[in-house]
């Protein structure tokens, strides 16, 4: 590779993640362009709505305007709220733990400042320890950082479409299908390439330091990876255990207790329900995917870097991962388009084909995508280490690895939707099982969802095999990245369906129209599917980054092999398969608990503020709303 593929390079990785930026802003101001006028609400704020369009039929008045905006308002107090209260705890995590990470690095050499012999590029030196430490911790705060910031902005923007998805259903199913999907790729836009530009920035701001030395550059890089996962753990368990209590404490106290539907205004948990879908299935889906692109992008260029990559600074060739997460935002742009412009929802049939498109058309384009990038930034051959060896490769098994991992990511992506979807059989024999009770509801759920990971597992292996065949652990690196290299597609789509969610909730609170309600629960009943597309995506590209970050461990202190029969390795292997059941014993504990607590809250509104079953009365929203916060920082602090 040349000077000229080296600029070239230099340029296209910044420029694609500024394009991914401009296009979400974009997006969002497509949203936002929908008519609003200022309204005086009876709580004395300034809130805006959707104006109604007197040619469109099924229009509400406008008070159902207004009481949307409001309904909104509170939905994003909240959730704004929850999220400012997280990350202030998230915040003293992130102090507290980079200073664990400065003097555990620190102190491998007793905080050395003198420059020592690199361990894979022979007969140079390379920058002492204190510095590795120094700069793994700023990294580690950044990719911290851009985790908060890209869960918070998803939030902001879901809250701020919510009521327009639901306004807009006046003028159609395509209308409100539109409206939730660009706010969607706003999200999914401004998480990929906010991600990229901050990695690449971090990376040449480091190389002013590190000059020539690779190896502990991309080592101190690796802290960004760490970063996101960390806020990603938070992001995800605490908006998780809000959401589920929420809608727990909901359904109980309404649906079972007092007969009335989901979504009532008179239930005072509604407003927290949908607080929740943003705070656990946007800000906590955001931060979770965020850490694995994060962790899968490190853990290749590190990998890499030990590599003849590294060894003759073959920028292009170093800056691979990079380049093909630039690849799969320019990819993901064109698919948007087909959703939002090409072709226009007509009727509800429509609505999850055309998502299923999405993830079809963008693994078909980001295959060539990754052909094109394979051949002009690798050379035809270079060398990988390989648990103490030196392996071989060609460009064009890179090619396959990232390729593999792109396929597997549209098959569990399809196995998720054919398992959770209404429209195939799966979910009409769950349905169909609630004729004989609760108890054969429980088992045929059950069963459903052991099945359903059978062929997300095979896909996976099968993913793991390939890649490590052709091009050791960093081929498996890369093909967690061709997982998430349409990340910005995958969020779209998966923001897609709590705002779906809250537009039909708004809908229902605000009393519209029965032809408005249908179009908005269409859109829901796609999100439900959507969310665990989005979940499969998640766990699926989780399995595959965490070997690539045990490659990329294994790769850095020099271990060969690893024996299973060894008493202490053994142990560590049923110890860890321990954990997530003790983890998700904690979670399911602590859902219990805060929707014991928000049941308590919603019986005692009904009894004691008079004319609120019958409708005359509202309930007190605010208050039960700063109890679930309290609760939830209880719930932070023994994490």
């Amino acid at each position: 590779m040349g000077a000229s593929s080296e600029a070239l390079t230099q340029v296209l990785i910044p420029v694609a993640a500024l394009v991914g930026i401009g296009f979400a802003l974009l997006q969002w101001l497509l949203v936002s362009r929908v008519k609003v006028s200022s309204h005086d609400s009876s709580n004395g704020y300034k809130v805006k709505l959707i104006e109604a369009d007197e040619e469109e039929e099924c229009i509400d008045n406008i008070e159902i305007s207004i009481k949307c905006a409001q309904i909104q308002h509170a939905i994003s107090l909240g959730a704004t709220s929850f999220l400012f209260t997280e990350y202030k705890y998230l915040g003293i995590f992130m102090g507290v733990f980079g200073v664990i990470i400065f003097l555990f690095l620190g102190s491998v050499k007793g905080f050395s400042t003198k420059s020592e012999p690199c361990t894979y590029n022979k007969g140079n030196t390379c920058k002492p320890a204190l510095a590795n430490a120094v700069f793994s911790t700023i990294a580690f705060l950044l990719g911290a950082l851009t985790s908060v910031l890209s869960g918070f902005r998803g939030m902001k923007i879901a809250t701020y479409a919510n009521a327009r998805t639901t306004l807009e259903a006046r003028k159609g199913v395509g209308k409100t299908f539109i409206t939730a999907f660009r706010s969607g790729a706003v999200m999914g836009f401004l998480l990929a390439a906010n991600g990229l530009l901050v990695l690449y920035v971090s990376i040449y701001l480091f190389k002013l330091y590190y000059g020539d030395d690779w190896e502990g550059l991309y080592e101190s890089i690796t802290g960004y990876g760490l970063g996101g996962s960390s806020m990603a753990l938070f992001g995800r368990v605490g908006g998780g255990i809000y959401t589920k209590a929420a809608d727990v404490g909901a359904d109980l106290v309404g649906k079972v207790e007092r007969n009335i539907p989901e979504d009532d205004p008179r239930n005072p948990a509604v407003i927290a329900d949908k607080v929740g879908d943003n705070v656990g299935d946007i800000a906590g889906m955001g931060s979770d995917l965020f850490g694995s692109y994060a962790e899968s992008s490190c853990a290749a260029l590190f990998v890499a870097s030990i590599s003849s990559f590294g060894i003759n600074h073959d920028v292009t060739a170093m800056s691979y991962p990079l380049i093909i997460s630039s690849m799969g935002i320019v990819v993901c742009l064109i698919t948007t388009l087909f959703a939002t412009d090409m072709f226009e929802i007509k009727n509800v049939r429509e609505i999850e084909p055309s998502l299923k498109q999405q993830l079809l058309i963008s693994t078909i384009l980001m295959t060539a995508g990754i052909a094109m990038v394979s051949f002009f930034a690798l050379p035809s051959e270079f060398i990988l280490f390989d648990f103490g060896n030196e392996k071989e490769v060609k460009n064009w098994h890179l090619f396959f690895c990232v390729s593999i991992g792109l396929w597997a990511g549209l098959v569990i992506g399809y196995i998720t939707e054919y398992y959770t979807s209404n429209a195939y059989s799966p979910v009409q024999d769950v349905a169909d099982s609630c004729r004989t009770g609760a108890a054969t509801n429980v088992i045929f759920g059950l069963a459903l969802g052991y099945k359903s990971v059978i062929i997300p597992i095979f896909a996976i292996s099968i993913s793991i095999y390939v890649s490590f065949s052709l091009a050791a652990m960093y081929g498996i690196a890369v093909a967690a990245l061709g997982m998430l290299s349409t990340i910005s597609t995958g969020l779209a789509i998966d923001a897609y369906g709590p705002i779906s969610d809250n537009a039909g909730g708004i809908a229902e609170m605000a009393g519209m129209s029965h032809k408005i309600r249908e179009r908005t629960d269409a859109l829901d009943a796609a999100g439900n599917t959507t969310a665990a597309i989005g979940k499969g995506f998640a766990i699926g590209s989780a399995a595959l980054v965490s070997l690539a970050l045990f490659g990329a461990y294994v790769s850095r202190a020099g271990i060969k092999s690893v024996d299973v029969l060894t008493p202490k390795v053994f142990i560590g292997l049923i110890v860890g398969a321990m954990l997530p059941y003790w983890f998700a014993a904690m979670t399911m504990k602590s859902v219990g608990s805060a929707a014991l607590k928000m049941v308590e809250e919603v019986r005692r509104q009904f009894n004691s503020i008079p004319g609120l079953m019958e409708g005359t009365a509202k309930p007190d929203y605010a208050n039960l709303l700063e109890q679930r916060r309290q609760q939830q920082v209880i719930c932070l602090r023994t994490k």
